[in-house]
């Protein structure tokens, strides 16, 4: 018999595509349709109530460049090659808390141009804003200073993203109870919900995310293979853990099942760099 061939994986190339400038009809003007923005600190994702799919998608990142006349600014999309910026980027979460209001709104100017929004002096829309679980008072009261005095929006409901889905996907009026296990960029959540309210006295934050995930994932490649810890950057970590990452149901298991070499050898991946 032959021996089986490895399969050989490569990095697919980083591409962005620019947010289309979208069309504000006189439907969308006269009805008042409220805004939805998933205010996230990995990806922020927004679009109004009427849809299914959000409107834009892109990452939640700034990339202010200096040392010309006319400083260019580049919002999510707009950056095509994050690396090479990376020195330049800034985000307005300190974690998974908004704390830089600055490049808050930078990106609310973002996503209200691209929503092709031209009503003079104001956003005459309803808006539904995720914030973090907990989050601090001050730091909700200044992004409500931010909406109701920059944009003099009429309105403005606060929630929190996994609360959101739970209820989505679980619509028993009463009596509900579940645990939401929310994996975030920044932290990860544990958050009660008893008799269809969250049990905030109960809740756990974990200062672990999916950003220390490929920061450790990078840092241990590197220091495996320190021949090529050049050209392992962040985006590739992130690139090899979302396309090849395995979430465990139980570690030991399936620890011990990598003692045995055909398993080790079927499950290994071999990626080639570029």
């Amino acid at each position: 018999m032959m021996p089986e061939r490895e399969t050989l994986y490569s990095l697919p190339v980083y591409q962005v595509h620019q947010d289309p400038f979208l069309s504000y009809t006189e439907e969308l003007h006269s009805s008042r349709i409220p805004l939805i923005i998933d205010n996230g600190s990995y990806q922020c994702r927004a679009g109004w109530a009427i849809e299914d799919k959000p409107s834009l998608v892109f990452r939640n990142l700034v990339a202010k460049h200096r040392g010309k006349k006319e400083s260019e600014t580049q919002v999510g999309n707009d950056i095509k090659n994050i690396e090479v910026v990376r020195w330049l980027l800034k985000t307005q979460f300190d974690r998974n808390v908004v704390t830089q209001f600055d490049v808050q709104e930078t990106v609310f100017d973002y996503i209200f141009n691209h929503l092709g929004i031209n009503t003079q002096g104001c956003v005459d829309h309803p808006i539904v804003l995720t914030e973090a679980a907990c989050n601090p008072n001050h730091s909700r009261q200044l992004m409500s200073e931010l909406l109701f005095e920059c944009y003099n929006v009429p309105q403005v409901a606060y929630g929190i993203d996994s609360l959101f889905s739970f209820y989505y996907y679980n619509t028993k009026p009463k009596g509900l109870f579940g645990l939401v296990v929310s994996l975030g960029y920044s932290a990860s959540h544990i958050l009660p919900v008893v008799r269809s309210r969250f049990d905030v006295r109960n809740a756990k934050r974990i200062n672990v995310g999916s950003q220390h995930m490929i920061n450790l994932l990078q840092r241990l490649l590197q220091l495996k293979y320190p021949a090529h810890a050049s050209v392992i950057t962040p985006s590739r970590a992130e690139c090899l853990m979302h396309e090849h990452m395995h979430f465990s149901q139980s570690y030991m298991e399936d620890v011990r099942k990598w003692e045995d070499e055909s398993y080790s050898k079927k499950n290994t991946h071999i990626v080639q760099l570029p």
